[in-house]
Protein backbone atom coordinates (compact mmCIF):
# COMPACT_ATOMS: atom_id res chain seq x y z
CA UNK A 1 0.00 0.00 0.00
CA UNK A 2 1.14 3.79 -0.82
CA UNK A 3 1.90 5.59 2.31
CA UNK A 4 1.84 9.00 0.66
CA UNK A 5 -1.74 9.10 2.16
CA UNK A 6 -0.01 9.60 5.56
CA UNK A 7 1.41 12.66 4.07
CA UNK A 8 -2.12 14.35 3.04
CA UNK A 9 -1.90 18.04 4.95
CA UNK A 10 -5.62 17.44 5.89
CA UNK A 11 -3.64 14.66 8.26
CA UNK A 12 -1.75 17.09 10.14
CA UNK A 13 -3.11 17.36 13.19
CA UNK A 14 -2.81 13.51 13.74
CA UNK A 15 0.30 11.96 15.71
CA UNK A 16 2.49 10.30 12.97
CA UNK A 17 2.42 6.85 15.52
CA UNK A 18 -1.34 7.06 14.57
CA UNK A 19 -0.96 7.05 11.20
CA UNK A 20 1.66 4.43 11.12
CA UNK A 21 -0.41 2.35 13.01
CA UNK A 22 -2.87 2.78 10.48
CA UNK A 23 -0.96 1.95 7.50
CA UNK A 24 0.08 -1.21 9.03
CA UNK A 25 -3.38 -2.57 9.50
CA UNK A 26 -4.25 -1.52 6.36
CA UNK A 27 -1.22 -3.51 4.51
CA UNK A 28 -2.86 -6.23 6.74
CA UNK A 29 -6.06 -6.04 5.66
CA UNK A 30 -5.22 -5.88 1.87
CA UNK A 31 -4.99 -9.55 2.13
CA UNK A 32 -8.14 -9.99 4.10
CA UNK A 33 -11.06 -11.67 1.88
CA UNK A 34 -14.68 -10.57 2.56
CA UNK A 35 -15.34 -12.91 5.30
CA UNK A 36 -11.75 -12.22 7.15
CA UNK A 37 -12.16 -8.34 7.42
CA UNK A 38 -14.52 -8.15 10.21
CA UNK A 39 -13.20 -10.18 12.42
CA UNK A 40 -9.67 -8.34 11.42
CA UNK A 41 -11.18 -5.20 12.21
CA UNK A 42 -12.61 -6.23 15.73
CA UNK A 43 -8.82 -7.57 16.50
CA UNK A 44 -7.39 -4.39 15.14
CA UNK A 45 -9.60 -1.77 17.16
CA UNK A 46 -9.56 -4.02 20.76
CA UNK A 47 -5.59 -3.97 19.99
CA UNK A 48 -5.77 -0.61 19.65
CA UNK A 49 -7.71 0.25 22.82
CA UNK A 50 -5.28 -2.26 24.84
CA UNK A 51 -2.64 -0.56 23.60
CA UNK A 52 -4.19 3.00 24.54
CA UNK A 53 -3.79 3.98 21.25
CA UNK A 54 -7.52 5.90 20.91
CA UNK A 55 -8.55 7.98 18.04
CA UNK A 56 -11.34 10.74 18.42
CA UNK A 57 -14.05 10.93 16.21
CA UNK A 58 -12.56 14.02 14.43
CA UNK A 59 -9.61 12.08 13.61
CA UNK A 60 -11.27 8.89 12.21
CA UNK A 61 -13.26 11.26 10.28
CA UNK A 62 -9.94 12.73 9.03
CA UNK A 63 -8.40 9.83 7.82
CA UNK A 64 -11.36 8.59 5.94
CA UNK A 65 -12.24 11.28 4.38
CA UNK A 66 -8.45 11.14 2.60
CA UNK A 67 -8.58 7.49 2.27
CA UNK A 68 -11.84 7.87 0.20
CA UNK A 69 -10.28 10.00 -1.91
CA UNK A 70 -9.81 8.88 -5.74
CA UNK A 71 -11.33 4.91 -4.93
CA UNK A 72 -14.24 3.70 -7.13
CA UNK A 73 -18.26 3.86 -6.42
CA UNK A 74 -18.21 0.46 -5.39
CA UNK A 75 -14.72 1.06 -3.17
CA UNK A 76 -16.95 4.24 -1.52
CA UNK A 77 -19.83 1.73 -0.94
CA UNK A 78 -17.71 -1.22 0.05
CA UNK A 79 -15.70 0.96 2.74
CA UNK A 80 -18.98 3.07 3.79
CA UNK A 81 -20.60 -0.17 4.61
CA UNK A 82 -17.37 -1.11 6.72
CA UNK A 83 -17.74 2.46 8.44
CA UNK A 84 -21.54 1.91 9.05
CA UNK A 85 -20.69 -1.98 10.89
CA UNK A 86 -17.89 -0.13 12.77
CA UNK A 87 -20.11 2.85 14.22
CA UNK A 88 -23.08 0.30 14.84
CA UNK A 89 -20.98 -1.69 16.94
CA UNK A 90 -19.59 1.79 18.72
CA UNK A 91 -16.23 1.14 17.32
Amino acid sequence: MDDNWMNNPNLKGIDKSKLEMLSGLASQGQSKGQNDLMPFLLMAANRSKESGMQFSGKEMEMVLEVMKMGKSPEELAQINKLIGIMQMMHF
